[in-house]
């Protein structure tokens, strides 16, 4: 049998509870180095997801990513999705070489988990208004930074869900 290059075990250990990776936090912290938090459901994981991520870790040192359970995204995007379970979502995203970090959260929104971790910088994509991305305020009242992330054009979990259908319909 082949060995691995990139061991599972590897990315696996980048999955870790709130109170793990609250730990972790703590230790980064005090290395002095930049901790950043993103969120989101990636339900499908495509280009807009990697490059988001990959420009979100590029404004500090270590990128914890916080990822919407099951329950969360169906309160949020529906009955119909995750049309991926969080399992295989958190698997995906911890296997991204620029991924440090992987926590799920159950809430409806992070503001918790943000609450928690106390990240220095909080990343959310420029569909957002400042003003509406959750922690915003309190991320900025504790001296770290909020940045927003353009998106690429024409790219997202729903759209590609609308291709998918229509290629559906038009195969029959």
């Amino acid at each position: 049998m082949r060995e691995r290059i990139f061991p599972v075990k590897d990315y696996l250990t980048k999955i870790k509870t709130k109170e793990a990776m609250k730990e972790l936090v703590e230790k980064i912290k005090q290395e002095g180095k930049k901790i950043v938090f993103t969120n989101g459901c990636f339900d499908i994981l495509h280009q807009g997801h990697v490059r988001y991520l990959y420009d979100a870790g590029n404004n500090g040192d270590y990128l914890i990513v916080g990822l919407n359970s099951d329950r969360s995204v169906r309160i949020n995007k529906g009955e119909n999705r995750p049309l991926i379970s969080e399992e295989e979502r958190s698997e995906l995203i911890a296997a991204l070489c620029f991924v440090d970090g992987v926590v799920i959260f159950n809430e409806e929104t992070p503001l918790e988990l943000i609450s928690y971790l106390m990240p220095h910088v909080l990343v959310k994509g420029a569909d957002w208004a400042e003003s509406d991305i959750v922690g915003s305020d309190l991320i900025k009242q504790s001296g770290g930074k909020v940045i927003r992330i353009p998106l690429v054009p024409g790219i997202s979990t729903s759209e590609i869900i609308r291709r998918v259908i229509s290629l559906r319909y038009e195969e029959k």
